[in-house]
């Protein structure tokens, strides 16, 4: 099991009201799984995308993540889990603007003290996945949105992460672009890599196996694509 997440609860306090954003929510996820967390704005999946990335903490309940129980770790543990357990693929693509494509890959590895000569020949490698060898060497402004996020899926990649968590990888992209972001996120689940999609576009959670749909801060059911024999 590398999810396994048991009544997740994640309240604000907005001045004297309390916002209770999830609500005892229990999800499984097994390795290799291609898994799409779908809602409509303000249903909590943002939330508890945050919480699965260790980007926040939950408010009471369990979150364990390849054997280790996270939700109770300090900042600097959960900075470590971030770095190495987890690659985040996002909408606005977050590159560095003045950085090369391949530098832009390269930053996990070096925010985690990787050897230079090893950095380099692990962020080609990430960047052959994505079929973005020729333009290791260009700037985010001389690369296109698809090439742009192929960037980003690369820098996901590269420090091996247990988890892939995409936020809305297709928001900023046309719907051809969109759908060869979607096929290569698949090529990368079919080669093992476990992967997170969070959406509220269905067909972009039509290529997962399986769908969670949050509503009101609950798991409101799931969906399973059942496989062509």
């Amino acid at each position: 099991m590398l999810i396994k997440t048991a009544d997740l609860w994640k309240i604000y306090r907005v001045g004297t009201e309390d916002i209770h954003a999830l609500q005892g929510v229990s999800i499984e996820i097994e390795r290799g799984e291609y898994v799409a967390i779908m809602g409509p704005s303000g249903s909590g999946k943002s939330t508890l995308m945050n919480l699965i990335g260790c980007l926040d903490t939950p408010s009471r309940g369990t979150y364990e993540l390849n054997g280790r129980l996270v939700s109770s770790m300090n900042d600097d543990e959960l900075a470590h889990i971030r770095n190495k357990e987890i690659g985040f693929v996002f909408q606005t693509f977050n590159l560095l603007p003045r950085a090369t494509a391949l530098h832009n890959v390269e930053l996990p590895l070096i925010y985690n003290g990787t050897f230079s000569d090893q950095r380099k020949g692990k962020a080609k490698e990430a960047l052959r996945l994505v079929d973005l060898t020729d333009r290791m060497h260009h700037k985010p402004n001389e690369l296109s949105g698809g090439q742009r996020q192929r960037v980003a899926i690369a820098r996901a990649l590269v420090n091996n992460p247990s988890l892939i968590l995409a936020d809305e990888p297709t928001g900023n992209l046309d719907t051809t672009t969109g759908i060869e972001i979607m096929n290569l996120l698949t090529r990368l689940n079919e080669k093992g890599n476990t992967i997170i999609v969070v959406t509220h576009e269905r067909d972009v959670a039509a290529y997962t196996k399986r769908t969670i749909f949050i509503r009101d801060g609950k798991v409101e059911k799931e969906e399973r694509k059942v496989a062509a024999v």
